[in-house]
Formats: structure tokens, sequence, C-alpha cells
């Protein structure tokens, strides 16, 4: 059983048409011909467009045939929760449809309500009666392995970004293994899995160097946050594509690549990249025959992160700067902020914690306008980049979060931090929290919480 979703095409800022990754692979023949015929449901409930008409019914069927579902999959491990999500608030329509035999009123798009007559065949009280305590059960952890008994593993990008999925996923199925398969991205599929059944944090994944010319640019193994700020014939990430600049970039071919470095993977592709920095950090873990085998590090300058989403610190903070026009006219002032990516929510959002004081007044109790704060946290977003507003209006990120807190938290948390190791004097406040003691010293402290309103244009 995949998971699979399809997605409109869009409109770039510039008026080309464009189209996800996923959405392209889902329409091709390749796909067709060959995937979908291991998948439990029909292709035209996939390319649906309708998504939660579409994860419906394939919730449906998957649990219609689940004596026959080996394993559980989809391309990225951020769909897990939502699905799990969307399964409890439906799980009572869906325990009607099967015992009736009859598909939900609420159903009408015809490329979802005609594929699912050949699965609603007749009423099956006997499925119902064995599902409804399952769902009726207070706690859903392992809630996988009780409805698809035979699953023997999960099939997702965990790895990068998806990695903060990995809780989640272990919770609600029970521990199964979780298989990562492929390293892809929109600019390449980069390697595939030779060991799968390995721990997600010990995946490495063999480079394919048939699919794209891949050179690599030596990274400080200790501080593989500082990357090499190296300039060479190309286009960075962290330039204009107008600034083409010659240098002296050190760069490695893949079969230079040595055991323990850590390289930020630079693409040559026919598509028309050039020496093109990814921005993802890698680690050699090994070698097949002559390929090296790399395991993913970090994302450089990346701050927050769901889904697909990547938010820079640099893109971070100047959203945030964006949003402090706001708060002048209130007399605030904004004496420190860090974030966190709130994976629990469903969708996941972006939370933000802000501590402010009177600009002129030293009295802690503030009295807060919420009309002034949701609109601090709607120029957030409209700062934020071309990718956060797309997911924004396809409901696949949620509406951005700031939390208030006491003035003299940002104190407690840097006390937190020094106590860990952090050196007094060279103390910086993280701009994203990672760990969970930090982000529960500021939880702790909120005083008041806001939320973006409204649809981003």
């Amino acid at each position: 059983m995949y998971l699979l979703f399809s997605n409109p095409d869009f409109d770039t800022p510039s008026g080309l048409k464009a189209r996800m990754f996923s959405s392209s692979y889902l329409s091709s023949p390749t796909f067709k011909t060959t995937v979908c015929k291991y998948v439990t449901t029909p292709i035209e409930i996939i390319l649906s467009l309708n998504k939660p008409q579409s994860m419906y019914c394939q919730l449906l069927i998957g649990l219609i045939r689940r004596h026959e579902v080996l394993r559980i999959g989809t391309i990225f491990a951020s769909t897990f929760p939502n699905c799990i999500k969307f399964l409890q608030d439906h799980r009572k329509d869906i325990c009607s449809d099967i015992r009736t035999g009859h598909l939900s009123d609420w159903i009408t798009e015809q490329d979802c309500r005609t594929p699912m007559s050949s699965f609603l065949l007749e009423p099956n009280s006997e499925l119902a009666d064995l599902l409804e305590p399952i769902f009726e059960n207070e706690s859903w952890e392992g809630i996988i392995t009780k409805l698809w008994p035979k699953a023997k593993y999960i099939d997702a990008i965990v790895t990068g970004s998806m990695s903060q999925y990995i809780g989640l996923i272990d919770y609600y199925s029970g521990r199964l293994p979780i298989i990562s398969t492929f390293y892809n991205s929109s600019e390449a599929c980069f390697g595939i899995n030779m060991e799968p059944l390995n721990k997600p944090w010990d995946v490495s994944y063999t480079f394919l160097p048939n699919m794209a010319y891949f050179e690599f640019i030596p990274v400080d193994k200790e501080s593989p946050q500082k990357a090499q700020k190296l300039h060479f014939n190309g286009v960075s990430n962290e330039e204009s594509i107008e600034k083409l600049e010659n240098g002296n970039a050190q760069i490695v071919d893949l079969v230079d690549v040595k055991i323990g470095q850590c390289y930020e993977v630079v693409v040559t592709t026919l598509a028309g990249l050039y020496r093109y920095r990814v921005g993802d950090i890698l680690k050699v873990t090994g070698f097949h025959n002559k390929s090296p085998k790399f395991q993913f590090v970090e994302r450089q300058n990346v701050a927050l992160s769901i889904d697909r989403d990547k938010t820079s610190e640099a893109d971070l903070s100047k959203a945030i700067k964006a949003a402090e026009i706001e708060l002048e006219p209130r007399g605030f002032l904004l004496t420190a902020y860090s974030s966190f990516a709130d994976t629990w929510s469903i969708p996941g959002r972006y939370v933000l914690f802000w501590e402010l004081k009177l600009r002129d007044s030293n009295i802690d109790q503030l009295k807060l306008d919420s009309n002034t704060m949701e609109q601090c946290c709607r120029r957030v977003e409209e700062s934020l980049d071309f990718t956060y507003k797309l997911f924004r209006k396809m409901n696949l990120i949620g509406p951005l979060e700031i939390r208030v807190v006491k003035f003299g938290a940002f104190d407690e948390l840097m006390n937190f931090c020094v106590s860990r190791g952090a050196a007094p004097l060279q103390y910086k406040t993280p701009c994203c929290l990672k760990i969970k003691e930090a982000i529960e010293i500021l939880d702790s402290r909120v005083v008041g919480k806001f939320f973006s309103n409204g649809n981003l244009a």
C-alpha cells in the first residue's frame, strides 16, 4: 500500500508552467506500466487532484485489502502523520462504508468513485466489526501493525529533513523497519540504499554516476556547517544566478573522495544545471566497486524544514525583520527570538519564540494586541520564499505561529546551553531549536500564542 498523491501544475513567478517531480513521475508511462501494478490503489485515484478524496479512497482500499498488504510506503515520510490524522478524522465513515458496501456521498470525484465500485462490492460487517475496536482504542501506538498485520516494513525517505518524522513513524508503526530506498532531489537522482535494513541514521547511499556529473567540495568534517565559502565556474545557491565568478575552489571528482571526509555535493545535469551547489553535506562511508557511499550529514544553512520546504537562517532573519515593522507603532521591541519546526501538528508548522519588551518602559507585563501579533505572523510568511508560500496554499504547511515568552526566558535558555558546554562569552541564541529540553524551557514561559490568518496572496 503506497500512499501517493498528485499535485496540480502551477505557475512560477515568471509565468512558466511547472510541476512537482513526484507528480510528473506518477503520470509517466513507467509508473503506469510497472510500479502501479504492485500497489493497492488504481492509477485513477492516485492521479486525482482532490487530495482528501484520494486519500480517503486509498486508505479505504488499503483496509479492504489489508491481508494483501506486505509493505506500506510513500515518497516522503512527512505524508505518514497526515494520513494517520486523516484516518482518525474519518474512521467512522470508513467503517460505515465497509459495513454497508456503499461509498460515502461526499466522495464526488468520478476519478475516485468509479474505481471504488470494484472494491465495495457488498456489505462486510465482519471487517467493520474488526476495525471499529481498533479505531476506538485510546492509544494509536502501533496502529499500522494492527490494521495491516502482514506489513513487514515502512518504505519512505527519512534522511535529511525527513528524519524529524522517524519518531512518529516508529510510534504509529510499532517500530516496523523503516527503509529509505533512494537519495533523490529536484536536481538529480543521487544514489540508492544498498543495505536497506540499516537503521535510518546509519543509511548510506551508493552514488549512481550515470545520473549526473558529480563533484565535491571538501568540508571541515569536525564542523560541517562551516562549509568552504568558495567560488567556482558556476552558480552558487548563496549567490545571484547572474553572478558567475572564476575562482580556485578545491573540487574533487567522484572517484577521488576519501572515506571519513565530508563534502558538499555539486551537480552538472543534462537538464542544464552547471556545477550547481545543492547544499547537502555528505560523509563518505565506503565504496561499492568504485562508486562512493555517502551518508547525509546536514543541509547547509537550513534553519527550519518541514516536508520539502527548507528555510535558511538568513531568510528567516530577513522575514522577522520585515515583521518588526508591525511592532514599532505599539512601542514593542523584539529582544530575542528562536524557532522550531512543529512536526506534531497536522500539517506541520513553523513556530517562532519571541521575547518582547516595551521600548520605553521596564514593565515586564505586556498587553499583547492580537491584531498586531497576527499581522506579524503574516508579515513573516509573506517574506518567505515561493516554495513556502506554495506549500501553505496547498495546506502542506500550517499557519505560522508566534509564541511570546516572558521577559528573561532567553536568559534561562542561555543558562541551559551553558550548562551543556556552550562558552558563556561566545554564546549566541540559536536560530532554530532542535533539542527538546530547550524548546520546553521557552514553551513553559509562553504568555501568548498567535497564528497567521487568511490565505497568502
